[in-house]
């Protein structure tokens, strides 16, 4: 049987992207799950100090492209990544690579928070642990400190720092996994949509937070909110069925979208 040739995508450059250095590149990417191609011939560039956030409708790979960012595929055995994802020119398949490493510089929040079974401060604590970046108890302190004011918590939980973690509301918990990543010195904060589980008050705090965050990182979103991705992000990219179908400036992918599968899902008519 003959098949037609897969065409690779060359990366689009928004304005936003000339304005910006490049931190994560990726090219000719495809991921495989068993048989199921989830991710194909992706090839994309995303800047620093901006957010870039990734809508379609569910299984279309955003979720799937934003773990291949960290490796987070790893540990899903059926799952094969070809292709290049680099991270500041170095590929993050490299087999010389600390993964461990990698993680710490490409931090993730998920959907629904999962703090540790710890106290507030262990869990900021733990990630500078393990990874030895305090020297003393003063430094450790100086860490937590520092991460939860990045994060807008620290006000609300600073009498009560050995108080669990668990304890806390879904939106403050969601904020102490933003702290926890932080505190490792990240320079991509991957968010697999964080508000999901949140009321629309605890969305609104974080949407300030990742408003506040994209001055110091790499910010890539995924989220089935179009209306997030507006208020948000600075880039948008629209995926459907494995494939990137657009990227670009978010006024522009929402105003005047370049692909009319890309207007036909922002217009409602399927997703």
């Amino acid at each position: 049987m003959n098949m037609m040739p897969q065409t690779v995508v060359t990366p689009a450059h928004p304005r936003i992207i000339a304005e910006r250095p490049i931190k994560i590149e990726a090219r000719d990417v495809n991921v495989y799950y068993g048989e199921k191609h989830a991710i194909k011939h992706l090839s994309i560039d995303i800047p620093d100090r901006a957010v870039s956030a990734f809508i379609g409708p569910s299984g279309c790979g955003k979720s799937t492209f934003l773990r291949s960012i960290n490796r987070m595929n790893d540990t899903i055995p059926s799952c094969r990544v070809t292709g290049d994802i680099a991270l500041d020119g170095r590929n993050v398949y490299d087999r010389d690579l600390d993964v461990v490493q990698l993680r710490a510089s490409v931090g993730m929040v998920f959907q629904k928070p999962n703090p540790f079974p710890k106290s507030i401060f262990e869990n900021v604590a733990y990630g500078p642990r393990i990874h030895g970046l305090a020297r003393n108890k003063t430094d450790l302190e100086e860490i937590v400190v520092g991460s939860l004011k990045k994060a807008s918590l620290f006000e609300e939980v600073k009498d009560r720092l050995n108080a669990p973690g668990t304890g806390l509301s879904g939106g403050q918990q969601q904020r102490l996994c933003i702290a926890r990543a932080i505190a490792v010195n990240p320079e991509v904060i991957l968010m697999d949509e964080p508000c999901s589980a949140l009321d629309p008050i605890a969305t609104a705090r974080i949407e300030e937070l990742i408003d506040e965050l994209r001055q110091n990182y790499c910010i890539v979103i995924v989220t089935h909110s179009m209306q997030q991705a507006a208020r948000v992000s600075q880039l948008t990219a629209f995926f459907h069925l494995g494939n990137l179908v657009e990227f670009g400036d978010t006024d522009e992918v929402f105003s005047t979208p370049q692909e009319k599968r890309t207007q036909d899902y922002i217009t409602g008519r399927f997703g």
